[in-house]
This record gives structure tokens, sequence and C-alpha cells, in this order.
């Protein structure tokens, strides 16, 4: 009995070791790396963007773009009444 459950033990263990290992997995930082070297000094931060001035729309382009969303929507909505339509 203590075999089969040391076996089982192993099996756990070996599993997650296996998927820890997994190319998918997140990696863990090692064991052995100071903190202070996991996190950049100030002076090797990114430089802060500049902000880039955002062009403002019209009141006839905001008008636009709400209709042809309106559209776009009303012509998903017959589609899916369509599909619906064909599948009785």
């Amino acid at each position: 009995m203590n075999k089969i459950l040391a076996a089982l033990i192993s099996g756990l263990f070996a599993a997650g070791a296996f998927a820890a290992s997994h190319a998918g997995a997140p990696m863990a930082a090692p064991a052995a790396a100071p903190a202070a070297a996991a996190a950049p000094a100030k002076s090797e931060a990114k430089p802060a963007m500049a902000k880039e001035a955002k062009p403002t729309m019209t009141k006839e382009e905001k008008a636009a773009a709400k209709a042809a969303k309106k559209e776009k929507a009303a012509a998903a909505k017959k589609a899916k009444m369509e599909a619906a339509a064909a599948k009785k």
C-alpha cells in the first residue's frame, strides 16, 4: 500500500514538473535572483511617451459613425434571423 501511495505522489510531482517546464507555461523567476534585479532601475525605465493630440470628430463625422454602427447592427440582426429561419 505504501508503494502504491508513493508511486501516486511521485507521479503528481512529475506531472507538475512537466507542466511547469512546458513551453506554454509561464516561467517562474529563479529563486536565487535578488528582488532588486527583477525591477529595472529608474534610469533604465522606459521614457514616458508624449501624448499625441487626439483628432476630434466633427458633429457630421460622429453622426455618420453612429449611423454606420446602427446599419451594421441591423445587418447582423437580419443575418441572425435569416440563419434561424433557415434552420427551421
